[in-house]
Order: C-alpha cells, then sequence, then structure tokens
C-alpha cells in the first residue's frame, strides 16, 4: 500500500538528533531537542523519582486500569501546583483535570474536547511558537492563526503588536499562550503583561489554553504560575495543559495533564463529562507509572522537598550557562550583542544565530542547533561550552 506513497519528512527537531546520533564526531554537542543535560551530558533520573518508584514498587499490588480521568490523587497534586496549596479554585472545585499522556497528549485531548463545541473556531498561535503545535491543533480539526509576540530586533516581546493582535480575536475561538519559558525563544510576559492579556481575553471571549510545559524551570513553581492565577482571577473558562517531563524528568513516562477552569463548580462536573468521553476514543485510560511517581512525590514531605532542591539544581544550571555562553562570546569578541539570552528564561533561547551560521555549525564543528537558532541552553556544559563558544565566533568572525 506504500508504493506509491512519499515518505513523511522528518520532525524538523527529533530528525536533528537522529542526525546528531549518526555523526561520527567526538566533539558533538546535541542543542537542539529539548530535553535537559546535567554537566556530564546525561539526562538523568532524579533521586526524588528512584525514591518514589521505590515505594511504588514496595506497595503495587494491580496493574488493572487507572479512572478514564487517572489516579484522584495525581490530579489534586497537579492542582496544587497549578493554583497552590491554598488556591481558591481548589476551594471553590471549579476546576477538573485529568491525566494525560504527556503535555501533548493534553494539548490534543483538549484540542479534541474544544471541537467538539467550537466547531468553527480558530486556534491563535504565538509568532513563534512550538512546531509541534500546529499539527496537534490541525490535525484536532482547527485552522490556525498567528498573533504577534516575539520581535527580533530587539529580541523581546514585542507588547504592542501582541495586544492589537488579541484584540482582535473573537469570541469564541482559542488562544494558545505559553505559560511560562517560552518555546522557542525563551522571552515571557512581564508581570504586568499577563494581567493585560488576561483582561483583553475576558473583555474579549476568547478562550485562553495555557500550555504550561516547564513550571519551575523559569523562576520558581509560583513564579511560574503566574499567568494561571491572573487567568483563574477572572473567572472564566481556560484550559491548561501541564507536562512532567522536564521539570520531574519522566520524559519516557508520557507525564502530563489536561485541567479546565470553570466560573462555577457545576460546570466543572459538566467539563469532566465531557473530557472523559474525549479521552474514552482516544486512549481509554492513562499510563499509570509516571502520574503515581509524580503523586507520591508531592504527596510526601520528604519526597517534594529533595524534589524542590533538585528542580531548582536544574533551573540554576541552565541560568549558570546562559551566563557563561554570553561571557564566553563576549570574550571572543563575537560580533553581535548577546546580553538578552541572560534575561531569557528556561531551556530555550532565540540566539540570534543565522541559518547561515546553524548550519556551518553542524557541518564543520557537529554542533547541532534547529533552524531560527533555538539553543537549548541545557545541552551546555563546562565541558563543551568553551568548544561552542571558539566555533560560535569562527564561524561570525570569518
Amino acid at each position: 500500500m506504500w508504493q506509491k506513497i512519499e515518505a513523511a519528512p522528518a520532525d524538523s527537531i527529533l530528525g536533528l538528533t537522529e542526525a546528531f546520533r549518526n555523526d561520527p564526531n567526538p566533539q558533538k554537542v546535541n542543542l537542539g531537542v529539548g530535553v535537559y543535560k546535567d554537566e556530564a551530558g546525561k539526562t538523568p533520573i532524579l533521586d526524588c523519582v528512584k525514591a518514589a518508584e521505590k515505594v511504588l514498587l514496595e506497595r503495587e499490588s494491580t496493574k488493572s486500569y487507572l479512572p478514564i480521568s487517572g489516579d484522584p490523587l495525581y490530579a489534586a497534586e497537579v492542582q496544587k501546583l497549578l493554583f497552590g496549596e491554598n488556591g481558591e479554585v481548589i476551594a471553590s472545585g471549579r476546576a477538573a483535570t485529568a491525566h494525560a499522556p504527556g503535555g501533548t497528549g493534553a494539548l490534543r485531548v483538549g484540542g479534541d474536547l474544544l471541537k467538539k463545541f467550537y466547531p468553527n473556531a480558530k486556534v491563535w498561535i504565538s509568532k513563534p511558537t512550538w512546531a509541534n503545535h500546529k499539527g496537534v491543533f490541525q490535525t484536532a480539526g482547527f485552522a490556525l492563526a498567528e498573533y504577534a509576540y516575539y520581535n527580533p530586533a530587539t529580541r523581546a516581546v514585542d507588547f504592542e503588536a501582541m495586544v492589537k493582535s488579541l484584540e482582535s480575536i473573537p469570541a469564541g475561538d482559542v488562544v494558545l499562550l505559553h505559560a511560562c519559558c517560552h518555546n522557542p525563544s525563551g522571552v515571557d510576559l512581564s508581570n504586568d503583561q499577563w494581567r493585560k492579556v488576561a483582561a483583553i481575553g475576558k473583555a474579549k471571549g476568547w478562550i485562553p489554553f495555557l500550555d504550561f510545559a516547564y513550571q519551575g524551570f523559569g523562576e520558581g513553581l509560583a513564579e511560574d504560575r503566574f499567568g494561571i492565577e491572573v487567568f483563574a482571577a477572572t473567572g472564566v473558562d481556560f484550559f491548561v495543559a501541564s507536562s512532567f517531563s522536564k521539570n520531574f524528568g519522566l520524559y519516557n513516562e508520557r507525564t502530563g495533564a489536561l485541567t479546565i477552569v470553570s466560573p462555577t463548580k457545576a460546570e466543572a462536573a459538566v467539563a469532566m463529562s465531557h473530557l472523559k468521553t474525549t479521552i474514552r476514543v482516544i486512549y481509554s485510560n492513562p499510563p499509570a507509572h509516571g502520574g503515581l511517581v509524580v503523586a507520591t512525590i508531592l504527596s510526601t514531605p520528604a519526597l517534594r522537598a529533595q524534589w524542590l532542591e533538585e528542580l531548582s539544581a536544574m533551573r540554576n544550571r541552565i541560568k549558570a550557562m546562559r551566563v557563561a555562553l554570553v561571557e564566553g562570546l563576549a570574550d571572543r569578541k563575537v560580533k553581535g550583542d548577546f546580553s538578552s539570552i541572560i534575561s531569557q528564561r528556561g531551556m530555550f533561547s532565540f540566539s540570534g544565530l543565522s541559518d547561515e551560521v546553524v548550519q556551518w555549525l553542524r557541518t564543520n564543528k557537529a554542533i547541532y542547533v534547529v533552524a531560527g537558532g533555538r539553543i537549548n541552553l541545557a545541552g551546555l556544559t563546562q565541558a563543551n561550552i568553551g568548544y561552542v563558544c571558539d566555533a560560535i565566533a569562527e564561524a561570525m568572525n570569518k
């Protein structure tokens, strides 16, 4: 059946990783795929995860299905991360949370659910955005549009243009927002800007959908959820897709969640009923292990404290690599101002490297960067930072 069908193109990021694996150069560096690396260049299993898995192994008594929406303790702990231990949304019971297979699964479930009730809506994505956002929502059947976000000249949010875009979006359309650590730019909204965006959303009546893949990788758990909190305070309906790949290191466990926030508890119950119906025909029940690991860690004080320490260490290492890259390029007198890299947040940065430089780095130095110059700062280590800075200097100063 495939003889007359052309092969699909490789994923722009995962395809880069495949090329990296096949590269024989011993000095090769992968700054493309969005996976955290430690100082040894490895993606570690967190100590708190290992401890939680030991607990689960000892007490596990069945491999029976989880409920359609997942383990109730997991949902409760996810909501505490989103709204705080004593958050009003939790107290009022106006959120419905389901365990999803990763952040991508949460986005797709949310897309399918929204398509059911808003069949003519458009999904608005930031310009630029994570490449897979387009595929997820197009495959769910939505037409896409873009709102202004990043200004490459200033390497900052073009907030005036963003406001103009958001004010033009009609009621009933869906606006996809990065809750923190914007991928791919690393440029986030300020708290005042979040307040303005939430006010526009409430006034215009579009549906906010916040992608929250990096909580704790920006400034901290509470700081990074500010956008969630301001939308919750408006009382509007909105969606949140959480991922625990990065902040718990549970990449291959595909652990995420979809949370629907409603104005009332009764409306949240209706939302949950349709959320379950949507999940049932896609994957029926979520995978158990990753969610049970997260629930065990977050509900056990000692493990939660250990997780917070490990999360802080990952966040601080990424920040240190940002500073090291900027200082390394300055020391080598590389043309251009790279100081904005320090003020960006999370794993990613729009480095300012041209596609020509990106290709040169790959061809000549086996340094792999996504087209457009997006760098994963977590791919840098003390061992390779000098090599990377030397290579960029050679590419840009030649």
